[in-house]
């Protein structure tokens, strides 16, 4: 098993309204991370990921193109102490 981290994701850009969120808890689950997306009121998507490094640096760079119709215009990533606390990934309303 690899080094395990957390980290928040911040995406920008035409995010909102694509399915992203729900792309994201698919690509995340399928990724074994845990975690969760949501939405933030200045329109850019918040991702709070933990898991293997190796898993977290991938979505980050799937973060980065998105799903379809999204445009990722920036992604910052912010990394944080390992939490452990969450069983799933899931999205917050």
């Amino acid at each position: 098993m690899g080094k395990l981290v957390s980290v928040n994701i911040y995406v920008s850009g035409i995010v909102q309204g694509v399915f992203f969120r729900a792309y994201t808890r698919s690509k995340a689950r399928s990724l074994g991370l845990t975690g969760w997306v949501k939405n933030l009121p200045d329109g850019r998507v918040q991702i709070f990921a933990e898991g293997e490094e190796d898993s977290i640096k991938k979505l980050i760079d799937w973060c980065k193109v998105g799903p379809p119709h999204a445009i990722v215009e920036d992604v910052k990533v912010e990394w944080v102490e390992y939490s452990g606390k969450y069983k799933t990934f899931d999205i917050i309303y």
